[in-house]
């Protein structure tokens, strides 16, 4: 910790992710973006960079769990006959989904009530965990997000799950602009670009922290309070 103008600023992983005020935002780990029977991976999409982030995740949750850091699952959700997105979304859904795109009609996915809207079972909620729907890539913008992390004193959100330059990476950049520190938690993240990926997380080291799932668990291991039952 280092002190600047007489306000104290995290320095090292310790403190940054100490499970007393962190939270583990899994960001779409849903059946249409991740799972090879989904919306993306019936259409031919690469998904293949998911079998290595999923586990590292999933490790990732589990120790989360266990060593009583706040978890919140982030849910893509699409509202019937597009009542959520409005022209301008349209448009950025059709520039962001061009190769898959069936007759130039913008793809149509995570709708509550199919299959794909689901989380996958290895990074499904527990009872009493937390799910917030979102409506855009942010996990922050029109949700109630920010109110739960500080309702809870969160300082420091620790982020994983898809895509990397989409959703991740803006909910990562909201949470900085709430004034929370972000940890990105490197190889629990994806995407179905890889060169799209690998751009955001250049981009990424430069603005937020980061670091692997297994030294996130270690400070978790060595700071846990006991888990709450729900």
């Amino acid at each position: 910790m280092i002190r600047i103008d007489g306000k104290e600023v995290f320095t090292d992983l310790g403190e940054l992710v100490d499970p007393g005020h962190t939270a583990l935002l899994l960001i779409d780990m849903q059946h249409d973006f991740v799972d090879p029977r989904g919306l993306f991976g019936g259409l031919g999409i690469d998904l293949s960079m998911y079998e290595a982030t999923r586990p590292r995740l999933a490790y990732l949750l589990a120790a989360a769990r266990e060593h009583g850091v706040l978890v919140v699952h982030v849910q893509n959700t699409a509202l019937p006959g597009r009542r959520s997105d409005s022209p301008a979304q349209l448009r950025f859904n059709m520039r962001m989904h061009e190769a898959a795109q069936q007759s130039g009609t913008p793809l149509t996915y995570t709708l509550p009530g199919t299959p794909g809207h689901e989380f996958v079972p290895d990074l499904a909620p527990e009872a009493g965990e937390l799910v917030v729907p979102k409506y855009r890539s942010s996990g922050f913008w029109g949700t109630n997000l920010e109110q739960i992390l500080r309702s809870n004193g969160v300082k420091t959100v620790v982020v994983g799950g898809c895509t990397t330059e989409g959703c991740v990476e803006s909910t990562a950049r909201d949470a900085m602009f709430s004034d929370h520190y972000v940890v990105v938690a490197e190889d629990c993240v994806g995407s179905d670009d890889k060169a799209q990926h690998e751009a955001s997380m250049f981009l990424m080291r430069h603005r937020f922290d980061m670091a692997g799932a297994d030294d996130i668990a270690a400070v978790w291991s060595r700071g846990s309070r006991p888990r709450e039952e729900g």
